[in-house]
C-alpha cells in the first residue's frame, strides 16, 4: 500500500482496522504531540510520559477493532485511551507509595500550547470548551485537560457523581455537534 498524505476519518479508521502500518504511522505523526501534552499534564514526568505514550499507542493498535464511530470521533477515543493509561500509571505510582499531588497543577501550566492543536486543522479546543456553559466547561477542563476522574471532580466540586457524569455527557454531545464529525477530513500539513 502506498503511503497517503491525507485520510478522511472514515478511511483512516478503516485502514487502522485493517492493521495498515502507514495508517498507524499517519495517526502517530498527526496526534502524538496532542496526546503527549495531555499525558504530561497527568504524569508530570517526561520518562513516565514516554512510557505511557508507548503503552497508549500499543493499546490503540491492539484495540482499534473495538472503536465505535457512533460513540465519538477517533480523536476522542484515542485521547481517552491515552488519558486512561496515564491515570492508570498515576494510580500505580500512588499504590507504590510515590508522592503525587493534584494540587501541583498550576493554571499557567494549562496554556494553549500543550492542548490539542492538530496539524490537519487549527482548532483552539480550549476556546471551544470555554464557549460551553461554565458548569460544563469546568468539568471538561478538570476531566480531559487536567486528568481528574469523575469521582475526584465530584469530591472537588461537591457535586453528586451522577450530576458530574450527566453534565460531562451533555458537554461532549455539544462538542460533537460543534465538530460535526461526518464532515471532518484529516489532511497532512
Amino acid at each position: 500500500m502506498i503511503s497517503k498524505s491525507a485520510y478522511t476519518e472514515h478511511e483512516l479508521i478503516s485502514s487502522l482496522k485493517c492493521n495498515s502500518k502507514e495508517a498507524f504511522e499517519y495517526l502517530y505523526d498527526h496526534y502524538a504531540s496532542a496526546l503527549y501534552g495531555i499525558i504530561m499534564k497527568i504524569v508530570k514526568d517526561e520518562e513516565k510520559a514516554a512510557d505511557v505514550m508507548q503503552d497508549s499507542f500499543l493499546k490503540i493498535w491492539k484495540n482499534i477493532g473495538s472503536y465505535n464511530v457512533e460513540k465519538g470521533t477517533l480523536f476522542t477515543w484515542i485521547l481517552n485511551v491515552a488519558r486512561n493509561t496515564a491515570i492508570d500509571r498515576l494510580r500505580l505510582d500512588v499504590k507504590n507509595e510515590k508522592s503525587v499531588s493534584w494540587d501541583t497543577v498550576i493554571e499557567s501550566d494549562l496554556g494553549n500550547n500543550v492542548v490539542f492543536n492538530p496539524i490537519p486543522a487549527t482548532i483552539d479546543i480550549r476556546a471551544i470548551v470555554a464557549s460551553l456553559l461554565p458548569e460544563k466547561s469546568v468539568l471538561i477542563d478538570l476531566v480531559y485537560f487536567q486528568g481528574y476522574t469523575h469521582e475526584e471532580v465530584s469530591e472537588k466540586l461537591s457535586l453528586p457523581l451522577g450530576t458530574v457524569k450527566s453534565r460531562i455527557r451533555k458537554a461532549l454531545n455539544e462538542l460533537r455537534e460543534i465538530f460535526d464529525v461526518h464532515s471532518f477530513t484529516l489532511r497532512a500539513a
